[in-house]
């Protein structure tokens, strides 16, 4: 009898018998390999459930998880919702306030969290709160409860009762969305919004894909639903250890495929082109030529440029793949624009990426590139069931299976956000191309207008730099302002090369920043990105910032999206000084 999956957790019983039993989930702690069958999985999930009964637990419930990627983290999730319960997850960098202000408005009774500094933290806001929070630990620690424990429950029930009682139009989970300002928001998916979206998805996977590797966090949407797809699917996962190991664990597993953010295939070229430029003679202008082959890269290619491609591949992106252990087929980027010739270069050296789009509001996928239909420079078609058009304000709206319930507690912001007919405002701004291909241009709330009347869209901007070696993070800002500016962020490691070239030493990065030869170099970047834009978007002065931002700086959200307000409030007096100055040598 077949499985009919109406809910998330009946992609389960569809997986084991679609694949039988077989190295199912693997996570790697102090460089081994933990691995767990779907079968054992699923005896253990049916183990925790009963232990969260036992605790209260019922349909309706809220239960966090607070940790990073792991098979516990999963194991758990599976174990709530498929008693009807609620599963929050949190990050595990956020702030102290965001945590509490999410512990109260989801009314979380129990919290999961992976480590010791975690279990410390959480414990010392619970108590600060005094509110009652039961907590578990994926890792032993002393006077914590362990989240083995729940292996033993001290009464079994028929859990079929309770997932009897699960709709598909019932709640999966809240996340809350910290967004680019204000206070975090609780989005409410429905088990149907993924389930559909991981159905309508997964047709972009060829059935060659048996292996993949995650590293993005399961408490976004994003990486969470493709979890549910590569058990849908029948793969075998294998968790990164970390960040700093993806390569080498990339390596060892030689995965068929992956997802990522834009920001880690920068940083894979990265690496990439340093190698290129030590090169040195005939192997260096091989491995250049075979790049700027690879800029021009299409779909459509004459066969003059497929077999000079054919040459550059043996010679040159061959031993790109097996950096990447050499069996890549698919790589699906998300969360942030993708610059169109990375794409492109990936796309020439056998690495095809698609790029895809969508919100945690949208469960997550609205539109995505695959093998039938890929358009560099857009985020795809909508996928099967989702709608999408265009508003008169260039505002992207969709509709469909995968649009969220509501905002949690929220009836105000949900009412501004879906319309009586059911589309959804994304907040971003887009066109379609040969009207079936999104194209994002920006972000709607980030678009700023000049002093002079002139509007500026700064994602553009700031995804063009980024080709600069030299350039690791930038924000374009000029709001009310004369004309646009950079905050900049350096690749200190390529700023670094370079200054070894030049004989330049330095003390400290502050002391490098305020070299005029480095300050020279980066004007001349600026000049030599900015001749894709008209005169009025152009960057017209920067500033050089000697610390990298991050979430846990607060200057990044948790999908590493620029916080620009925080940004710019942070730097508020370099601005103004730096417009202070402007004015004064145009006066002159």
């Amino acid at each position: 009898m077949s499985t009919t999956i109406k809910r998330v957790f009946d992609f389960l019983p569809y997986n084991i018998q679609l694949r039988g039993d077989y190295d199912f989930l693997n996570g790697k702690v102090g460089g081994k390999w933990n691995k767990i069958s779907n079968t054992e999985f699923q005896n253990q999930i049916n183990l925790v459930s009963n232990s969260l009964i036992n605790l209260g637990v019922g349909k309706g419930s809220r239960v966090a998880i607070m940790s990073s990627n792991r098979i516990e983290w999963n194991i758990c999730d599976f174990a709530i919702m498929q008693l009807g319960a609620y599963q929050i997850p949190l990050y595990p960098t956020l702030g102290e306030n965001d945590i509490k202000f999410i512990l109260n408005d989801a009314e979380i009774s129990i919290l999961f969290v992976a480590d010791k500094a975690l279990f410390e933290k959480a414990s010392s806001i619970v108590k600060s709160m005094n509110i009652d929070v039961k907590l578990f630990t994926f890792d032993e620690i002393e006077g914590a409860n362990h989240w083995k424990t729940l292996l033993n429950p001290s009464e079994e029930h028929n859990l079929e009762l309770y997932r009897e009682k699960v709709t598909a139009d019932d709640i999966l989970t809240i996340i809350y969305t910290s967004g680019t300002t204000g206070q975090p928001k609780g989005v409410m998916l429905t088990h149907n919004n993924l389930v559909q979206n991981v159905i309508n998805s997964s047709v972009l996977f060829p059935p060659n894909i048996k292996t993949t590797m995650s590293f993005l966090p399961l408490s976004h949407i994003f990486e969470r639903m493709v979890i549910y797809m590569y058990f849908y699917l029948g793969l075998s996962i294998y968790y990164a250890e970390n960040m700093d190991t993806i390569v080498a664990d990339i390596n060892e597993i030689k995965p068929d495929g992956f997802t990522c953010v834009p920001r880690l295939l920068e940083k894979i070229y990265d690496k990439i082109m340093e190698k290129g430029k030590a090169l040195t003679g005939i192997k260096r202008n091989i491995f250049f030529w075979a790049v700027s082959l690879a800029e021009v890269y299409d779909h459509n290619s004459g066969w003059w440029y497929r077999f000079k491609l054919g040459i550059a591949r043996k010679l040159v992106f061959k031993k790109w793949k097996e950096a990447m252990g050499n069996e890549i087929k698919l790589m699906v980027s998300g969360g942030a624009a993708l610059n169109p010739r990375l794409c492109r270069i990936f796309w020439a050296a056998g690495m095809p990426v698609f790029e895809g789009y969508g919100l945690t509001e949208t469960s997550p996928v609205i539109t995505v590139n695959d093998f039938a239909s890929n358009r560099f420079g857009t985020v795809g078609c909508p996928i099967k069931g989702v709608e999408v058009k265009i508003a008169e304000d260039g505002e992207i709206l969709a509709r469909g299976h995968n649009i969220m319930k509501g905002y949690y507690k929220r009836d105000d912001l949900t009412a501004e956000s879906i319309e009586k007919d059911g589309w959804f405002h994304t907040g971003d701004i887009g066109e379609m191309v040969e009207g079936r291909f999104l194209k994002i241009t920006d972000r709607k709330k980030e678009i700023f207008k000049t002093a002079g009347g002139k509007y500026i869209a700064p994602q553009p901007i700031e995804t063009k730099f980024k080709e600069s070696s030299l350039i690791e993070q930038i924000m374009v800002v000029g709001e009310n302002r004369k004309f646009s500016s950079a905050l900049i962020v350096p690749s200190f490691s390529a700023l670094e090369k370079w200054c070894e070239t030049k004989n330049l030493s330095f003390t400290s990065r502050k002391e490098m920043l305020e070299n005029e030869q480095v300050l020279d170099k980066y004007s001349r970047e600026i000049t030599f990105y900015n001749k894709e834009f008209g005169k009025w978007e152009q960057v017209k002065d920067f500033i050089l910032l000697d610390k990298e931002w991050s979430i846990e700086g607060g200057e990044l959200t948790p999908k590493l999206s620029l916080k620009r307000k925080i940004i710019v409030d942070k730097y508020a007096r370099l601005i103004d000084d730096l417009y202070i100055r402007a004015e004064k040598n145009f006066k002159g």
